[in-house]
């Protein structure tokens, strides 16, 4: 393949193989690794296993870091990065080191690197389909931050990687189709779909598993019942019986309850039961472990003597169903075997097997290594109190090893089975009872960025705390679900249950769990606009914290204090506390509250117009969190939407747009969609007619504030820009009662929505005034402005904690005070300048946007010369951005007004030595690719040079182009030639 000829050069790259069970994966991925191995490449392989609803965390890597490990030449690499140890069971817990995952990830590039440097590497990674979220995050990374990801080439990028997986298998919700959605964006990777072979070439493949000829009736039979599966095919040669195909009955045959196709099962086992009684025990053995097993593991489960086990396993190998491994275990040549002869068991003799493999890998001195397997085994054999314990072991070596989903799943497994076991076979200690261990549950799910999991989790814990529970576990409950509820910006509810936790338990003498209710208290009551109480009840937690010496609780309460007090996080004293906030929070080792404080540190910049200030502590803040394993974390998600609106604002769309891909490619589907919302802003401004559809699209399942606020955004300008007032005002009300969450309050995101509704507002007006229009009486514009406007004044007058909005507030204020001024008297020139001057804070596009609305205002009143000047600063920012829309309507404008026909605007539009250049050949007759020809431009370039010709000009056409220029003395006639 092209990518191992590439990786050899130094170049690396991978390939993301797709296609239908049976299609012929495995085989062209043994062959690819033949032959590589066979050039001089290291080749080792990982594979992805089956185990139901547990997972074990980064299967594939700790496999092919096994292979690796048990030779020699690759001892020294090992040596130079410790943390891979870790999947190898002798390194360090990550539970207690909050860089423990990131350098897991790095370590496991920087080998991969070394290796590649010595020689030419293959990965090989196996059913992609079955691999746990640890392993698939930490292919994201290899993918995107390690080697693969590198510019340039050389030695240590002499890695390719080839990943299967089944196409089939991927139903809507599959965790693996957002990961691949990414991949394939990303330089270096590609995606080869294998699809069913055409009748020809699968009867080919027919005629050459056999010597001898085959008549002509069997292989057409192979063929039609194959369709155009290679391995259905193989199955049906390997099932015929003296040259005619098995009798199973062709068709459409049905699924049974493992997947297995009935009629292909049928197949399999035909070709399962050519085996001695002996052998095919064997291989039932064989199918509970999975699609692996080690030799010892599978002698002493099968119970045999070795002479006769191994005779059992010749005559498997032999009929190709299962292949010996140098590691010495032993694989399914094909899943599809595997499936159909475990299902194949009767539910007796599945459940001793079940047991027996529990007890085996207990009996081996029960290592977290093996807790998942020993939970699924012991689940499957029934024996549920085994189960429970093992469950609650996988999901301790799972937050050991910085995986929060495969914990989430371990819990949520031991959460089924708790009510099935004697509460005397529980096991006990800390954190082993129902409520507790729901909890606990509740908070991997939200580090895991299951944030509405994270609540029901939380409400489950809640209905199970009865009437007679200790006070302060009820009120633990409580406020642990007002937090989450606050995640999810159900704000009233959070209140609600803020209150109960606080009512339940006394403030005198104050406890830890007072502390931390009151503390969670403060933040739902400033979100619901209880400011005064917000106020009360921070300070008195913050005098207990310090008096309990309760450092991480100190600091997030001086965060909760620094945004209420004063003149809050935007002021220079609410920064400073902000600062004081973060500063405890890192030593106390909390690093959620040290990602709030930092939250905050970029919200207050940004508040107070200090954009350069804000993106370097997002900067950190994100940093911070991916060290710590947070990055799927609320804050760490809120500040990458920060970034993304800060990178919009000052006029960074390109980078804008490929960090919101980043966004998009660190968070699970869903939020990440939300979080990249921004780049939608780009996306219309572009003209990309695919924006709405994808902002409404963000209003889809469960409410989200980000993706809420970003479509209310997006559909409102959307329905300004056609001219809708009806739909942008219906927009507008829907975005802020969202928004609002039912509270009194308004979001701070109205003034904006109200300026924008107040543009077509304005717009009908005028035309209305213009046309006499009997249905667009202006005093009902009039009114419906009044309305606009008093909201604009209303929000800005008040942000989310009371005060006057900062900057940007009052920049869209003087926007929808301009507009209304339009609706009521006309355009005002007066307050559109004032328009401009706010926006000149940073928000470069809307500058531009109010500059075409003041150039408007100076042309009502014959100021042409300075219309002309707004047109061209308007036009330089709109052409930097590539806002196309805007363009247009700053050429059309042009065009109307004709702006730089007379002369008081001959020079307020200058042409570029490149304009004049193209004009010269326009006036030669020249076409858009004759003129690139001749200037050495492509025709698309020419183009645009044209069309900013006409509008600098305010002409419709070339020729007329032509002749205005000819007026103005731009260009001067060409004398005649002799023809």
């Amino acid at each position: 393949m092209g990518v191992l000829e590439r990786a050899r050069g130094g170049a690396a790259g991978a390939v993301l193989l797709a296609g239908d069970a049976g299609v012929g994966k495995t085989r062209l991925l043994d062959e690819v690794a033949g032959r590589a191995a066979r050039a001089g490449t290291t080749v080792v392989s990982g594979h992805c296993v089956d185990l139901g609803d547990v997972g074990l965390p980064y299967l594939p890597f700790t496999e092919i870091l096994g292979v690796l490990a048990a030779d020699e030449r690759f001892a020294a690499a090992l040596a130079a990065h410790p943390a891979v140890h870790r999947l190898l069971g002798s390194g360090p817990d990550a539970a207690g080191d909050p860089d423990g995952r990131l350098r897991l990830f790095e370590d496991v590039a920087g080998l991969l690197t070394d290796l590649a440097a010595v020689a030419p590497l293959l990965l090989v990674l196996e059913d992609l389909h079955w691999a746990d979220q640890s392993s698939r995050d930490l292919l994201r990374f290899l993918f995107s931050r390690g080697v693969l990801h590198r510019p340039g080439g050389g030695p240590d990028r002499r890695l390719a990687v080839l990943a299967s997986y089944r196409a089939d298998d991927l139903h809507r919700r599959h965790p693996l189709r957002p990961l691949l959605a990414e991949l394939v964006r990303l330089p270096g990777v590609e995606r080869l779909e294998l699809r069913p072979l055409p009748d020809p070439e699968v009867a080919r493949l027919v005629r050459a598993l056999e010597d001898r000829p085959l008549p002509d009736a069997v292989v057409r039979g192979i063929v039609a019942r194959a369709e155009g599966n290679a391995f259905y095919a193989q199955e049906l040669f390997a099932a015929t019986e003296g040259g005619s195909p098995c009798a199973n009955g062709a068709g459409n045959p049905a699924e049974d309850t493992d997947g297995v196709p009935s009629g292909l099962a049928d197949l399999l086992l035909i070709r399962v039961e050519q085996l001695s009684e002996t052998a095919q025990q064997v291989l039932r053995t064989a199918a509970v472990a999975g699609r692996r097993v080690e030799h010892a593991l599978l002698r002493e489960a099968a119970g045999l003597p070795e002479d006769t086990l191994e005779a059992a396993l010749r005559a498997a190998v032999g009929h190709q169903l299962l292949s010996a491994q140098d590691d010495g275990t032993y694989a399914f040549r094909h899943a599809l075997t595997r499936e159909a002869v475990y299902a194949d068991l009767l539910p007796g003799e599945r459940s001793r097997l079940h047991g027996a493999y529990a007890r085996l890998l207990a009996s081996r001195g029960r290592t977290p290594a093996t807790a998942a397997e020993r939970a699924h085994h012991s689940r499957e054999s029934h024996d549920l109190p085994e189960a429970l314990a093992a469950c609650l072991e996988a999901a301790d070596h799972a937050r050991r090893l910085g995986a929060p989903a495969e914990e989430l799943r371990h819990l949520e497994a031991a959460l089924d089975l708790w009510a099935s076991v004697p509460a005397s076979a529980r096991p006990s200690g800390q954190e082993q009872d129902r409520i507790t261990l729901t909890l606990r549950a509740s908070a991997a799910a939200a580090h895991a960025g299951e944030f509405h999991r994270a609540v029901s989790l939380t409400r489950a814990a809640l209905a199970g705390v009865g009437e007679d529970a200790d006070d302060e576990l009820a009120a633990r409950v409580r406020y642990t679900l007002a937090g989450n509820l606050l995640i999810v910006d159900s704000l009233a509810a959070a209140f609600r249950y803020s209150s109960e936790a606080l009512a339940l338990i006394p403030a005198d003498p104050p406890s830890r769990t007072w502390v931390w209710a009151a503390a969670t208290h403060a933040v739902a009551a400033r979100q619901v606009g209880e400011e005064a109480l917000a106020l009360r009840v921070g300070r008195q937690a913050l005098r207990a914290a310090e008096e309990l010496g309760m450092t991480a609780a100190r600091a997030d309460l001086l965060i909760s204090l620094a945004n209420a007090e004063g003149g809050g996080r935007r002021s220079r004293e609410g920064r400073e506390r902000l600062r004081q906030a973060r500063d405890l929070a890192r030593t106390a080792g909390n690093a959620p509250v040290e990602l709030r404080a930092l939250f905050g540190l970029a919200m207050g910049a940004f508040e107070a117009g200090d954009l350069a200030e804000c993106l370097p502590v997002l900067a950190d803040g994100l940093d911070r969190a991916r060290r710590a394993g947070l990055s799927s974390s609320a804050y760490p998600r809120e500040m990458r939407f920060l970034q993304l609106v800060v990178l919009y604002t000052l006029g960074r769309w390109d980078e804008c747009v490929r960090m919101a891909a980043e966004a998009i490619s660190g968070l699970p589907a869903a939020g990440g969609v939300r979080v990249a919302g921004p780049a939608l802003y780009v996306a219309l401004a572009r003209g990309d007619e695919s924006v709405p559809d994808r902002a409404r699209a963000l209003l889809e399942g469960p409410f989200d504030w980000m993706g809420s606020l970003v479509a209310g955004i997006v559909l409102t300008d959307d329905a300004v820009r056609r001219g809708d007032v009806a739909g942008a005002m219906e927009r507008m009300r829907e975005a802020v009662e969202a928004l609002g969450d039912g509270t009194a309050r308004r979001p701070g995101v109205a003034v904006r929505l109200a300026a924008l509704c107040l543009t077509a507002v304005a717009d009908r007006a005028v035309e209305a005034r213009r046309t006499g229009d009997a249905e667009g009486d202006p005093a009902r514009w009039a009114e419906i402005a009044a309305e606009l406007v008093e909201l604009a004044r209303d929000t800005a007058g008040q942000d989310a904690d009371g005060r006057v909005q900062g900057p940007e507030g009052q920049a869209w204020l003087a926007r929808a005070e301009a507009e209304f001024a339009t609706v009521v008297s006309g355009p005002d020139p007066a307050a559109w300048e004032k328009a401009v001057a706010a926006f000149a804070a940073g928000d470069v596009y809307e500058q531009a946007r109010c500059r075409l609305r003041w150039a408007w205002a100076l042309l009502a009143v014959e100021r042409r010369a300075e219309a002309a000047e707004q047109v061209r600063l308007a036009r330089e920012t709109a052409a930097g951005l590539g806002a196309v829309a805007l363009l247009e309507r700053i050429d059309r404008l042009t065009r109307r007004s004709r702006l730089g026909s007379g002369a008081d605007g001959a020079d307020a539009v200058p042409l570029t030595a490149r304009e004049r250049d193209v004009l010269g050949l326009l006036a030669r007759g020249r076409s858009n690719r004759q003129i690139g020809e001749e200037l050495f431009i492509t025709g698309k370039t020419a183009s645009v040079h044209v069309s900013n010709i006409l509008a600098k000009l305010g002409v419709a056409s070339r020729t007329e182009a032509v002749a205005v220029a000819y007026r103005r003395g731009l260009i001067t006639p060409q004398p005649a030639g002799p023809a």
